[in-house]
C-alpha cells in the first residue's frame, strides 16, 4: 500500500495547537448561536432553546480555556459571548432575570 503524498494527506490534528483547536470550536459555537438568535443572512426565526444550549457551551469553553490560552485569545471571545448573550436577551419575548440567561451563570450577569 502506498502512502499519499503529505499535501494530500491533510491535516493532522495531532499538528494543530490547542489554542486553534479552541479558538476554531469557538467561532462554530458562536456562528451557531448567532444564527440560533435570528442574526442569520436568511429570514429563519430564532430559535432560543438551541440558542441557548450554544452560548451557555461557549460560556463553559471560553471560562475554563481563558486563563491557559491568555487575554490575546480570550478577550476577543469574551466580547464575542457577550453580544450573543445580549441578543439573546434582546431576541427573548420574556428575557430571563439578569443572571439567569445563557452561561450567565459562569460569566455574571449580561445587561
Amino acid at each position: 500500500m502506498s502512502q499519499m503524498p503529505e499535501s494530500d494527506a491533510g491535516l493532522d490534528i495531532a499538528d494543530v495547537p490547542a489554542v486553534e483547536v479552541v479558538l476554531t470550536v469557538a467561532m462554530h459555537l458562536m456562528s451557531a448561536a448567532a444564527v440560533a438568535c435570528g442574526l442569520g443572512d436568511d429570514d429563519r426565526p430564532a430559535d432560543l432553546a438551541e440558542a441557548r444550549i450554544l452560548i451557555s457551551s461557549l460560556a463553559g469553553l471560553v471560562t475554563a480555556s481563558a486563563p491557559l490560552i491568555g487575554s490575546m485569545h480570550a478577550a476577543p471571545l469574551r466580547d464575542g459571548l457577550t453580544a450573543l448573550q445580549r441578543a439573546f436577551r434582546e431576541a427573548s419575548a420574556f428575557p430571563d432575570a439578569p443572571g439567569m440567561g445563557p452561561g450567565e451563570d459562569l460569566t455574571g450577569p449580561v445587561y
